[in-house]
């Protein structure tokens, strides 16, 4: 089961996460995290171009390192790169230590391969302890979502992705999308599709 869109509640329980910026102005924010993966990646690049659309990618440094000319396409076409860490690692699982080399890893990565240092940082699977997001905090915008596609929910349709999605869009929503190989098939029937809805309802689409 996928919880589309993030009760208040959880954003007041830890309000110095960012959940969506104002919801004053028709502005969304689309990110995309876990790539850059070949097939995928530029695919939703293409998508972007097509309806001029901006968007941050949430990369993993280790894909990064793999695809760095998907990295750098990324950056050359106006979208934005913040860290996903360097191994997709799960911050509630894993040692504070280690967690924090394996962001600084990323970061390096990101950098050395585009000249851009990233000041914005997702935790993979939105797991995070309030230790390492303090502390994480003094270098990076620690950046969650308040509108979640699903698009990874095997049990979940395309039709009722895109639906999901559209239904709990509003102004200053941070919509979250995946380009990996697992949501692939997903992805390239809803993005389309959301994008469309995006530009008919004259919603601006904005680096956060």
């Amino acid at each position: 089961m996928v919880v589309h869109h993030v009760p208040k509640i959880v954003k007041w329980i830890f309000p110095k996460l960012t959940w969506n910026r104002s919801r004053q102005s028709p502005t969304i924010y689309l990110t995309f995290d876990d790539g850059p993966v070949p097939g995928v990646t530029d695919f939703v690049l293409d998508e972007l171009a097509k309806w001029q659309i901006k968007a941050t990618f949430f990369c993993v440094g280790d894909n990064v390192r793999k695809h760095p000319d998907l990295a750098k396409r990324i950056i050359k076409e106006g979208h934005q790169i913040g860290n996903h860490t360097y191994h997709h690692l799960n911050g509630s699982k894993t040692e504070n230590v280690h967690y924090y080399q394996n962001v600084g890893k990323c970061s390096d990565t990101i950098f050395e391969v585009t000249g851009n240092y990233p000041t914005l940082f997702r935790p993979p699977y939105g797991r995070i302890k309030g230790k390492q997001a303090a502390f994480l905090g003094n270098d990076y915008e620690v950046v969650m979502w308040d509108v979640l596609s699903g698009d990874y929910d095997q049990g979940q349709s395309p039709e009722t992705c895109l639906q999901k999605t559209i239904q709990y869009t509003q102004n200053g929503s941070i919509v979250l999308f995946h380009d990996q190989q697992k949501t692939a098939e997903v992805i390239k029937k809803v993005l389309p599709e959301y994008l469309r809805f995006v530009r008919e309802k004259k919603l601006q689409a904005e680096l956060l």
